[in-house]
């Protein structure tokens, strides 16, 4: 058996605000579509495309933990 190490264990990040993020993400995406780009699909495609990137960068840049 392992000995167990010193080293503290990473801080477990809430689920809670994992989720409050995606439900953030989904809404700005659909409301993004209902206001801007209702008949639009190529550019509605596009545009949440890049949201998802948008956030995606902005959760890896500053939401990670290390």
């Amino acid at each position: 058996m392992r000995e167990p190490e010193d080293e503290p264990l990473p801080p477990v990040r809430s689920h809670g605000a994992i989720v409050l993020y995606v439900v953030v993400m989904v809404a700005v995406i659909v409301g993004m579509d209902v206001a801007f780009f209702r008949n639009r699909f190529w550019v509605r495609l596009a545009a949440n495309v890049g949201t998802v990137l948008v956030f995606g960068a902005f959760w890896w840049r500053f939401l990670r933990r290390r």
